[in-house]
């Protein structure tokens, strides 16, 4: 099995121009890149310090406008150095799968989403 770490967190956002501010602005975050989801509807942007690949904060606006006051994490990644040999691997493996396939972002980064023991979701990721 390949080295692995916690690439990031993702928090569903109702205003991503707002959080982006926030989280810049007032925590000190720098915004790493902003892109398109592929489906037309859903916007990412990544958050970090200092420019290092430490786990960043992924914010999500238009997955899920009904948060609840305390907002919601939405999922956490794991990055694997080959994303289609982990689906490919967990596939053999007594697993709920999320996602049908794999997705490709305009940016190039590869993901796919599995259910956790408890619903929680996993998304296995590649930059």
């Amino acid at each position: 099995m390949t080295k692995r770490r916690i690439d990031h967190v993702g928090v569903m956002v109702k205003n991503i121009d707002a959080s982006i501010s926030f989280y810049t602005e007032i925590i000190g975050f720098e915004l790493k890149g902003r892109t398109p989801h592929t489906n037309g509807i859903i916007e990412l942007a990544f958050l970090g310090f200092g420019g290092s690949d430490e786990t960043e904060l992924e914010l999500i606006q238009g997955y899920n406008d009904n948060l609840p006051s305390e907002g919601k994490v939405h999922h956490f990644a794991v990055t694997v150095t080959d994303v289609h040999a982990e689906f490919e691997r967990l596939k053999q493996l007594e697993v709920t799968f999320i996602d049908e396939g794999i997705t490709v972002l305009p940016n190039g980064y590869q993901y796919f989403f599995v259910s956790g023991p408890d619903g929680e979701r996993i998304e296995l990721f590649q930059r």
